[in-house]
């Protein structure tokens, strides 16, 4: 059995112990908080289930301004975060951009910094890892040599297949036109003449070809010069056009240096081959063909030219050049007979005409 206590009779303010007076009740103010009563032995009852609850904050706050407090504060927050940066990620990407952004600021800095300087073996490792090996020295002159002969190659086939056809077209142009000048001056009669010296020109009306003939096939003298040879010295000499009989033997380069002959392999029979010379035009008709013979086969020159089909003496022309083109392994024979001797005075002949 529990022996009743007796009542408290010390007070505080006239206010017992375990309870609480107006001072500390906000009556009839719903928005604050009771402290829960206790019974008469101060022991807590239920009344802390009839506590309003808030569920925001446990700290101390002015009543009734709680709400506003906080959202002005949210309010705030915000503001300050949507100033800092507007516009997206997008936005702020363009801004990291245009200031730099953390690591371009970072690798300025660091560039700017004063260098360490290099110990001595650092430098010597620095100076080594920079010069290169025999390997890369030995590739690098490998290159530059294949570029050197590369570019002489080019330049020496440009002169052969260029350069030497433009200096003599012009030096075979300016023979023709000497020779043209003198006759119309009279200085040149037919007769014996020197090595490298001009006396007919040679009309191939189907490959378009004018050339000076000049006597002797010396390459420097004659060939070179883009103009055609006359086999005139023994012991390949042969006849002249006027001659009663003989073979007229004639040779020229088939590329390079004017190339006059580089075409007649198109020669076909009947087509026709004049030479002019200062009194008389000579007019012949290509007859046959020896596609490839060797360089040693100089009976294609005899009066009556072994190979020709020609069987007894007559006024024959044969036209002699290399083969294979850009080769001189062979020799190309063309061989034609006269058949129309005519004076100038009396005008060019038809071949010339058409």
């Amino acid at each position: 059995m529990t022996t009743p206590r007796p009542e408290r009779e010390d007070a505080y303010g006239g206010v017992p112990y375990g309870s609480y007076g107006p001072a500390f009740v906000g009556a009839g103010d719903p928005g604050t908080a009771r402290m829960p009563a206790v019974d008469q032995y101060g022991e807590y009852g239920d009344q802390y289930s009839e506590l309003p609850l808030d569920d925001r904050t446990m700290a101390l706050r002015v009543p009734g301004a709680a709400e506003g407090a906080y959202g002005s504060l949210s309010a705030s927050a915000g503001a300050s975060g949507a100033g800092g940066a507007t516009g997206g990620r997008a936005a702020r990407r363009k801004a990291a951009k245009r200031g730099g952004g953390r690591r371009g600021a970072e690798a300025s800095a660091a560039a700017d910094g004063p260098a360490r300087p290099l110990s001595r073996v650092e430098a010597r490792q620095q100076a080594r890892a920079r010069k290169p090996g025999a390997a890369v020295m030995v590739s690098r002159a490998v290159g530059e040599l294949f570029i050197t002969t590369g570019v002489v190659m080019l330049l020496f086939v440009t002169y052969q297949l260029w350069w030497t056809n433009v200096r003599a077209h012009a030096e075979a142009g300016s023979e023709t036109s000497q020779l043209q000048d003198d006759w119309a001056n009279g200085k040149r009669a037919p007769g014996v003449f020197e090595p490298g010296q001009g006396f007919a020109i040679l009309h191939i009306p189907k490959l378009d070809v004018v050339a000076p003939i000049a006597e002797g096939v010396s390459n420097k003298k004659v060939l070179d010069k883009g103009m055609v040879g006359h086999y005139g010295e023994a012991p390949l000499k042969t006849a002249m056009p006027y001659d009663k009989t003989g073979n007229f033997g004639l040779a020229a380069h088939r590329n390079t240096h004017g190339e006059p002959f580089r075409y007649i392999n198109r020669l076909v029979a009947g087509d026709a081959v004049v030479v002019e010379t200062q009194d008389e035009y000579f007019v012949y008709k290509v007859a046959s063909m020896l596609p490839v013979t060797p360089p040693s086969n100089t009976s294609v020159l005899n009066p009556v030219p072994n190979g020709s089909g020609f069987t007894r003496e007559g006024r024959y022309i044969t036209l002699t050049t290399c083969t294979p083109e850009f080769t001189s392994k062979y020799r190309l024979i063309v061989w034609g007979k006269m058949v129309e001797e005519r004076p100038r005075s009396k005008g060019k002949p038809d071949a010339l005409i058409q």
